[in-house]
């Protein structure tokens, strides 16, 4: 089992930075690799980026590459997203979750409950 907290969102101005952290307790932490996802109102959940559980690997939205990147420190069972050059169209819940490393939501089998993230223009 593993339980993840989200923290670190809030409001920004466009152009704005935030960083989102996702804490994680169990001890399979380290075996899995992590993926943030982002749900705006009356759209689907879509994948915004993820990690390899050695964290050498990573991937990002097209929407996101060059703005966001993912970390983790598996020592503090942690993950990081950190959010550059912030536009209005990031406004989300913003969620992280551990599983396969994948695009697909349906393949993490955890989430955490989810931080707003709201960028203003």
């Amino acid at each position: 089992q593993v339980q993840l907290v989200e923290s670190g969102g809030g409001l920004v101005q466009a152009g704005g930075s935030l960083r989102l952290s996702c804490a994680a307790s169990g001890r399979t932490f380290s075996n899995n690799a992590m993926g943030w996802f982002r749900q705006a109102p009356g759209k689907e959940r879509e994948f915004v980026a993820a990690i390899s559980w050695s964290g050498v690997s990573t991937y990002y939205a097209h929407s996101v590459k060059g703005r966001f990147t993912i970390s983790r420190d598996n020592g503090k069972n942690t993950v990081y997203l950190q959010m550059n050059s912030l536009k209005p169209e990031d406004t989300a819940v913003y969620y992280c979750a551990a599983g396969a490393l994948t695009t697909i939501p349906e393949q993490y089998d955890y989430w955490g409950q989810g931080t707003q993230v709201t960028v203003s223009s």
